[in-house]
């Protein structure tokens, strides 16, 4: 049977500002077929257009601006979203069984929980998988947190995650908030699937209910066109994800079909009770990604290798990646102190061949020229960062291939080479010569020549032996120079970094190279390895239907790198290759990668580091953030790093939700040296957690705590500790050693920094501000009311949980002679137009009597104060002071520092 989904074509597509239109190629009419897979329709999409995000100027950022995608594919939707029993079914027997309504939507799931559902119905169905990874991390409770080198496969017929623009193109044609399940009707709670359908032909609750995972990475949009749009290639410093459609908790208001996020960052280990998923099953042909710089591409850089697994070889996170996108000719890189992987692709006009990381892994030179091409070649560094700043260039006729190395001066020069050409030839070798530059603060001193012959293998320490290979291999031995391997061919030499003078090359499959192997093999496809005077002394076989290329030692071990060549003679794989038992970990894959260099800190983790009597176990201690793990982690890890770096310094905590977060600027505090150690996603407990255990124990100058009273969050009690606490490392190992009570900690944060893996986006967001997260104002907007309000009638035993947790905190604290203040943050003012006393709840009456309560506290015990900056929506903080319905803005936070700052320059 097939259905007909009439739907309007939007005309003016740049001037329009609401951006839920679906434009349908040369009709007004979508179709959608009976699917022989069972709970899916088909959707006949080619040829169709849909509109992504808006042009509304009060939209996110990575909403707008509005964007065409081009559909050349029919594909399948589930007409539900996957429902708790039908998860069960697949999953229990994989160690994860959800306990819920058997016909409500599956939901508290990651994302990483929904693919592996996905990859399971496809092999029950005998299908391949579209999604493939090398290993799966899991939390206690059975939910996948991570999957080491996760990468989507559009091109595979399987069961998957809907691309944002296949859902947006199905929701356009049954778009019905009035008629969904959202705050004004659904109780607060979810509701079996297809309860409000009219037909079989619809698919249901797309708006309302649960709120759904798609596939796609979350990246930007651009004024464009783009044919089978799959999002972003990944995550960004966040690895960040896309949820749509809204939720029970969302006001029909609110929901729109533009929105991509939820109230919180949302990453592939996020979970709620709100947020579900639906299938989609089907190839994409010729699947194009957008890079964060607004290109597109019809391939990806994929990591396969994690943060963690680097740190198990080479005990450190400090590693980072560089290697030549031969596609676009630039530069690209991997930062692997940073848990969520991305690729970095520096876009310019250059063309990048040879890069090489600079000893204290901030710089990479590279060249223009290619090793076994006689051309003109230019040699540039730049800074290895996002945008690849402060490029310089050597002003000479002629320079390739860079290599770094420091001298026994202790200063920082490049060797290169004249010409990088073949070195078959004596005459031609002999005309070219080998040349080192001092580079230091960012620029070139005068360059100096060391000896003739192009020499870019690399130079030992004590420039006895010097290196090259580009149809030979030759070496320059205590100032002769010679031919090694007996005269046949070679390539790619590579002289080791760790003072051993062994060289790294490739050959041709010659008769040395054979006779030593013992078996008979083809170019590439062996790397070899011979000693300081030219022996073969190793010899490693590429992986079956693969030969190696652009092979290089690591910068630290007995490590290389090369790329890994298939079939047709695509570079699709960098590979890092143990030459201590010959095994091999996947980097990097992609369609053609060229000329990878690996940089390893020579700064190990302090595994061997003591405190007092105690050795620290460099597995746990300081390991406040776990690759996989979310936001809320992540913030709060890299907030203990700065309460351990500046414990000698505090003397005012702020401890709290997001809206401590946001709302305090901690270094415009003048009363004293002020922490901000709010984070999303929170509860009370958590944040006396950190006071008592850490506060209290560690910051020598402490005299006050301030803590956030978010009555709207007193709905819980430990939970999302338990989640926060429980689940990682650091914390638990703390416990253990009593928080490490009286003991001297004075080296600490050294020992977090190189143990957890934190994103450059945590450390610029709140490595300067002391913990305070900057925001643009917005407005206050609608006021959200995310909980049915009625819970305070219902879930008293909570909120006297946490007045009482409250009472003994302040009791506790006044004792040591610590202050406490009490901040009530404001919300928006709109609420007093509705029942909820903030976004989450209670009732406005049952919070004014707890609001009463907590006053009274304060009346009885001296060292506790109140600011109640709220006023139960009675206050001065305007539509230009706020975030959003519940945080503030730069100028709301500032108001509010100032307000604070003079009520703590009135405490003893």
């Amino acid at each position: 049977m097939r259905f007909v989904f009439l739907v309007l074509v939007f005309v003016f597509w740049a001037a329009c500002s609401n951006s839920e239109g679906v434009s349908s190629g040369n009709s007004s009419k979508i179709e959608v077929e009976e699917d022989s897979l069972a709970g899916m329709l088909r959707i006949k999409a080619v040829g169709e257009t849909v509109l992504l995000g808006t042009n509304e100027v009060t939209a996110k950022v990575n909403e707008r601006p509005s964007m065409k995608s081009r559909f050349d594919y029919d594909f399948s939707m589930g007409r539900t979203e996957v429902t708790c029993a039908e998860f069960n079914d697949l999953m229990t027997a994989k160690g994860l069984s959800l306990s819920c309504e058997a016909s409500v939507p599956a939901t508290n799931i990651t994302y990483y929980d929904a693919v592996l559902f996905a990859n399971e119905r496809s092999k029950s169905e005998g299908f391949d998988t579209a999604y493939t990874y090398s290993r799966a991390v899991f939390d206690s409770e059975g939910h996948c947190t991570n999957l080491e080198g996760f990468a989507y496969r559009p091109e595979e017929d399987a069961y998957r995650l809907p691309t944002e623009a296949e859902w947006i193109l199905v929701a356009k044609v049954n778009w019905n908030v009035s008629g969904a399940w959202t705050s004004e009707n659904s109780d607060y709670k979810l509701h079996p699937v297809c309860e409000k359908a009219d037909s079989s032909s619809q698919v249901c609750d797309i708006a309302g209910n649960a709120m759904e995972w798609v596939n796609d990475w979350l990246g930007k949009f651009r004024d464009t066109t783009v044919t089978n749009f799959v999002g972003a290639p990944d995550g960004g410093a966040l690895g960040q994800r896309i949820v749509k459609g809204g939720s029970y908790r969302n006001s029909a208001e609110s929901i729109t079909l533009y929105s991509r996020g939820d109230v919180y960052t949302v990453t592939s280990s996020t979970r709620a009770d709100y947020v579900g998923f639906r299938l989609a099953f089907g190839a994409i042909p010729g699947a194009i990604w957008m890079r964060n710089d607004g290109k597109v591409a019809s391939s990806r850089v994929v990591p396969l290798a994690s943060s963690a697994t680097m740190r198990s070889l080479f005990q450190t996170y400090k590693a980072k990646l560089a290697f030549r996108d031969e596609n676009s000719g630039n530069l690209a890189y991997i930062d692997y102190s940073s848990g969520n992987l991305s690729v970095h692709e520096i876009e310019d006009s250059l063309d990048v061949h040879h890069p090489e990381i600079s000893p204290d892994g901030k710089y990479v030179a590279f060249c223009t020229g290619l090793e076994g091409v006689s051309e003109k070649s230019e040699l540039y560094v730049r800074d290895l960062n996002a945008t690849g700043s402060n490029l310089v260039k050597l002003e000479i006729e002629s320079a390739a291939i860079p290599r770094w190395r420091v001298l026994e001066s202790g200063d920082t020069v490049i060797v290169y080479v004249t010409d990088a050409g073949s070195n078959k030839e004596e005459s031609a070798f002999k005309s070219a010569s080998t040349w080192q530059v001092p580079f230091a603060n960012g620029k070139f001193g005068k360059p100096q020549k060391l000896f003739d012959g192009a020499y870019h293998g690399g130079i030992s320490a004590d420039n006895a032996l010097a290196v090259t290979g580009a149809k030979l291999l030759r070496a320059r031995v205590s100032g002769r120079d010679t031919v090694w391997y007996g005269g046949e061919q070679a390539c790619n030499a590579s002289l080791a970094k760790d003072r051993s003078k062994r060289t790294l090359f490739l050959d041709f499959g010659g008769k040395t190279g054979r006779e030593y192997a013992g078996v008979n093999y083809g170019t590439h496809e062996r790397l070899l390895v011979v000693d300081s005077v030219g022996n073969l002394v190793q010899t490693l076989a590429a992986p079956a239907g693969y030969s190696f290329d652009h092979s290089e030692w690591v910068s630290n071990g007995n490590f290389a790198v090369a790329t890994l060549t298939n079939a047709n003679g695509a570079h699709t794989k960098i590979v890092l290759v143990n030459l201590t038992d010959g095994s091999l970990v996947e980097l990097v894959e992609g369609d053609e990668l060229w000329h990878p260099t690996l940089w390893i800190s020579e700064i190990q983790s302090s595994a061997d580091t003591s405190v007092g009597e105690h050795l620290f176990e460099p597995d746990s201690a300081g390991v406040y953030f776990v690759e996989g793990q979310d936001w809320p982690h992540e913030a709060l890890g890299y907030k203990m790093n700065l309460m351990w770096k500046y414990a000698n310094q505090v003397e005012i905590l702020c401890v709290g939700s997001s809206r401590t977060e946001d709302g305090i600027v901690a270094n415009k505090i003048q009363s004293g040296f002020a922490l901000n150690m709010g984070h999303s996603g929170n509860d009370m407990n958590a944040s006396l957690f950190v006071a008592e255990n850490y506060g209290v124990n560690h910051l020598k100058k402490l005299k006050t705590i301030v803590v956030s009273l978010d009555f709207d969050l007193w709905q819980n009690e430990t939970a999302f500790s338990d989640y926060l606490f429980l689940n990682t490392p650091g914390y638990i190992y703390d416990k253990n050693h009593s928080f490490w009570k009286n003991e001297d900690m004075a080296d600490f944060s050294q020992i977090v920094e190189a143990v957890s893996p934190f994103s450059m986006e945590a450390i610029n967001a709140y490595g300067k501000s002391r913990g305070w997260l900057e925001n643009e104002s917005v407005e206050w907007g609608t006021p959200l009311v995310e909980s049915d309000s009625n819970w305070s009638l219902t879930n008293t035993n909570s909120l006297d949980w946490n007045l009482k947790r409250l009472e003994s905190f302040v009791k506790e604290m006044d004792r040591l002679q610590i202050n406490v203040v009490g901040v009530i943050f404001p919300q928006n003012p709109r609420y007093r137009e509705t029942g909820s006393w903030g976004r989450y709840g209670p009732q406005r009456s049952a919070a004014e009597k707890y609001i009463e309560s907590v006053q009274a506290l304060a009346g009885r015990i001296s060292r506790f104060e109140v600011l109640d900056e709220n006023r139960n929506g009675n206050h001065d903080y305007t539509d230009q002071m706020a975030l959003n319905t519940d945080h503030l803005s730069v100028s709301g936070a500032e108001y509010l520092t100032a307000r604070l700052d003079s009520l703590l320059n009135t405490l003893e």
